[in-house]
């Protein structure tokens, strides 16, 4: 005799699955993109590029040389914060051209890292390019097309943007990275939905760290980067805190790159990890509703779709309009941008599988006083028991 509920439990993700793709905001269409073309102003604002660094030898070089090589019409200065590297990244980033340099003091505590170089670095920006209106956020992997300023510039000049942020192209070579990288993109734009981050009709605040430009006078407004100096998820912290105050934007591109790998599983495991708890609160009902979530959602389907979970025909039929249907529907434009094939998007189950686990070690990790580490230091960490 079929179980009805193991035909209700294989009907879920269908149900679920319709609901994502009509009512989340669109977000599995991955179409916000800053326009195309060469954008014109009357006056192009001054901009200072902060790119904090730690052990960047690797990278920084590129990184500077491609904002070095803008074709930005107005004004671009480069400052590089070197958060106390011991791989010679402030000599690479001294190689590329003409730049500030900042030797990064000691971490104060309460301050993530990152955090603090940023700060040092906007200190900087103040005593020698004061007047610039706009400040470009950067990480010291990122390789910027020769346009990639302007096009920010004119986002945030024609629309009256305080923040432009771009999650930008992720590093996708390897099986992990192919496997990981475009889902992780993928679920990324499902928790903050960029047209929704983009209406300034609803409180939604997202950006990605990667590349975000700031007006300046934005920042003095919500308290400088002080306002979220302890926040390891910073990048949403930061779009959060702005967008209460004035029009935030985030969007997707192809022209504008990471350069940072993840060839093995351990590599992600460790980016992910690091913060994943932080996004849940730090609280057990939200991991176990989210560990729920995800089984139901994307294990589901193709167990019931290979007969797995009984339910008979029926619950095949379920599983299989969820698993090689309605999630290659709502994937492929995330895939599309990563140049996978359709039929890649029957891996992420096994993705979402991962990035489960992933999101349960950073809730051990938490608990057993570790915190989220992060070359070589730890934040977030549990408190310690009285007595």
């Amino acid at each position: 005799m079929l179980e009805p509920w193991l035909l209700a439990l294989a009907a879920a993700p269908v149900a679920i699955w319709i609901g994502l793709i009509r009512f989340r905001g669109g977000f599995w269409r991955a179409d916000q993109f800053l326009p195309e073309g060469s954008a014109e102003l009357a006056r192009w604002p001054g901009v200072v590029a902060v790119i904090p660094a730690r052990n960047e030898a690797a990278t920084i070089g590129d990184t500077v040389s491609s904002l070095l090589a803008q074709d930005y019409p107005g004004g671009l200065d480069v400052i590089v914060i070197d958060d106390s590297s011991d791989d010679g990244t402030a000599q690479a980033a001294g190689k590329a051209g003409r730049l500030t340099v900042i030797a990064g003091k000691p971490l104060q505590s309460g301050w993530t890292g990152k955090l603090w170089a940023v700060k040092q670095g906007l200190e900087a920006a103040d005593k020698m390019h004061g007047d610039a209106p706009f400040i470009l956020l950067t990480d010291a992997d990122i390789l910027h097309d020769p346009g990639s300023v302007r096009r920010l510039v004119a986002k945030a000049e024609r629309d009256g943007l305080d923040l432009v942020s771009l999650m930008v192209l992720l590093r996708c070579r390897g099986f992990w990275e192919r496997l990981l990288i475009p889902a992780f993109v993928f679920f990324f734009q499902k928790l903050y939905p960029f047209p929704w981050v983009n209406d300034p009709k609803r409180p939604m605040a997202a950006a990605a760290g990667g590349c975000m430009l700031a007006r300046r006078q934005a920042l003095r407004e919500i308290g400088g980067i002080e306002a979220i100096q302890d926040r390891l998820i910073d990048d949403c912290a930061l779009a959060a805190a702005i967008k209460k105050r004035g029009a935030i934007w985030l969007g997707l591109t192809d022209k504008v790159e990471s350069r940072r790998p993840y060839e093995t599983l351990g590599e992600v495991w460790t980016m992910v990890s690091r913060t994943a708890f932080e996004q849940l609160g730090h609280s057990l009902p939200a991991l176990t509703g989210a560990c729920l979530a995800m089984i139901v959602t994307y294990m589901v389907p193709p167990l019931a779709a290979v007969g797995v979970l009984g339910g008979g025909w029926a619950g095949v039929g379920f599983g299989l309009v969820a698993w090689a249907g309605l999630m290659p529907l709502a994937f492929g434009p995330t895939l599309r941008l990563y140049r996978l094939p359709a039929a890649w998007a029957l891996t992420l189950p096994l993705a979402a599988f991962l990035y489960t686990l992933m999101t349960v070690t950073s809730a051990v990790r938490h608990w057993r006083g570790e915190g989220g580490a992060w070359k070589g230091r730890h934040y977030g960490q549990a408190p310690a028991a009285d007595g």
